[in-house]
């Protein structure tokens, strides 16, 4: 067996001469652009690790019934939160990069044109995969423009394959705890609730009740979780201190904390560019604040389990368990 050498392992001769500056090529030398593109760099090795883990998570639901007794959903649940560490550091990052002032910037922006973040093809694979369809995309008439064609067809060929949204909802769909023979039926349930939920609302929330007949009951096209999903949802996380929902809970919670880290980060890039170019447009042809304003109020993949935070109510109040389902849920046997 030959001995691995760490520079030749980590293939830091690529990685570490991988920075030219156009500042440099054209004897201009800005001091400032091997920041830029380091930063930039390094946020594209962790688009790919957050690519590897979601396409992982991807993997383990289309190709196993995931079993709530077995270890794939702690699998699932520990990678979506690797997933949000990784996404809390590139928060983090973007103070790096605000070290460079508007006027470093200037010393070599135009010379970075066409180029833009716009273009990075792993955070559109990125939102694709999680579940971002074109038709819900803020500017989706620019989305793919400033693309090359063969990546353009690269990120339409992602519509027609299932999303991490879509393989979560018919995760959701199959569980059996809302099954007539725990229950003396699901609806007779689900009305119980729906009376203990409209009981505890205050003025200005009645339009809540139509919301809970909509998202539980009749469904939308609107929406991208089914009602069978919606309910089954609600359930663990009504119930989420049951020991088999325990782990389902903090996978659901993990998915509503990659859509406000995901927010975070669109939040906190508008701010270093309006420090950067104010209201000037971007490189890549965009409106720059505007836009990236417009992206971090529409492109939330997991908003509709946030939602369902409206429809929960004290513990004390909850139905109690029927005991055939009461011994379902804690990993009894016989």
């Amino acid at each position: 067996m030959s001995d691995v050498y760490y520079p030749d392992y980590l293939q830091l001769s690529k990685i570490l001469n991988a920075q030219e500056p156009e500042s440099d090529k054209l004897g201009k030398h800005a001091h400032d652009e091997m920041l830029f593109i380091i930063i930039h760099q390094a946020y594209e090795l962790w688009f790919k690790q957050l690519l590897h883990e979601v396409g992982s998570v991807i993997e383990i639901f289309e190709h196993k019934q995931v079993d709530d007794n077995g270890g794939e959903l702690n699998i699932v649940t520990h990678r979506m939160h690797r997933v949000n560490t990784i996404l809390d550091l590139l928060v983090k990052q973007l103070g790096i990069l605000d070290t460079m002032t508007p006027l470093d910037f200037l010393d070599f922006r135009d010379m970075l044109r066409p180029a833009s973040g716009f273009q990075s093809m792993q955070f559109k694979i990125l939102e694709a995969r999680l579940g971002l369809r074109m038709e819900d995309r803020f500017g989706k008439q620019y989305y793919t423009s400033q693309l090359h064609p063969e990546h353009k067809a690269q990120i339409e060929a992602l519509e027609s394959k299932r999303t991490l949204r879509e393989l979560v909802n018919g995760w959701l769909e199959r569980m059996p705890f809302l099954q007539p023979q725990y229950w003396p039926g699901e609806a007779q349930f689900f009305q119980q609730l729906e009376k203990l939920y409209t009981g505890s609302l205050v003025a200005g929330e009645e339009g809540n009740a139509k919301l809970w007949q909509e998202i539980f009951v009749d469904g939308s096209d609107k929406r991208h979780f089914s009602p069978a999903a919606a309910r089954n949802a609600l359930f663990i996380m009504l119930y989420r201190d049951e020991p088999i929902f325990q782990q389902a809970f903090r996978f659901l919670d993990q998915l509503v904390i990659l859509d406000s880290s995901m927010a975070r980060w669109r939040a906190r890039h508008i701010d270093m560019v309006h420090r950067m170019i104010g209201l000037r447009v971007g490189t890549g042809g965009s409106t720059g604040k505007n836009y990236l304003r417009g992206a971090m109020d529409h492109h939330y993949v997991f908003n509709e389990i946030a939602d369902l935070g409206s429809f929960l109510f004290e513990r004390r109040k909850l139905p109690a368990l029927p005991d055939s389902l009461k011994k379902a849920v804690r990993f009894t046997t016989g």
